[in-house]
């Protein structure tokens, strides 16, 4: 796959991520959470409303209006080295991967800019045991990284056309 269709794969999938996180946020604040509460869907699943102002998982959750602005800042750092990853990067796997980590980071920017903190709303729990509330743009983030993962572990090394596997200087035929 060329270059350029490489970095469409993954800016595509960026921009994608972020509206699925968009229209999710905007059903859930504007229609689904007036007022707010807890809608349970399953013995395990539940819609709650809550508001992160820290970054994964509520760490860092400072009651500060400076913290939207501090790691939306860092957001877009992380963001910007992404960006460079997946133009110097050669695989369609890893620009896919880095598109929807990309995504996920720049759905929580736009959340952090508009209401000063990340909506969550997708509720887990089972056993006792409770995953903190996340969103769409938290989904992603967690995939394309998982992803990227497993690619740097399990990925194997490109095989140069003119060389056969195996027989260091062969080539096919010879």
């Amino acid at each position: 796959m060329t270059r350029p269709r490489r970095l469409a794969l993954g800016l595509g999938l960026a921009l994608a991520v972020v509206v699925i996180d968009q229209l999710s946020k905007w059903w859930i604040v504007e229609r689904v959470m007036q007022p707010p509460r807890v809608i349970p869907v399953t013995p395990f699943f539940n819609l709650v409303m809550g508001w992160n102002r820290g970054v994964s998982f509520g760490m860092f959750n400072w009651d500060s209006a400076a913290s939207a602005w501090v790691f939306s800042a860092l957001a877009l750092a992380i963001v910007a080295l992404l960006l460079v990853w997946m133009a110097r990067d050669d695989r369609a796997s890893c620009a896919a991967a880095l598109g929807v980590v990309i995504g996920g980071a720049l759905g929580n920017v736009v959340d952090r800019v508009r209401f000063g903190a990340v909506a969550d709303f997708l509720d887990f729990h089972a056993f006792g045991l409770h995953w903190p509330a996340f969103n769409a743009a938290d989904a992603a983030i967690s995939l394309g990284a998982l992803a990227l993962l497993a690619d740097a572990l399990f990925a194997r090394p490109d095989v140069p056309k003119n060389k056969v596997p195996n027989e260091p200087g062969g080539t096919p035929g010879a």
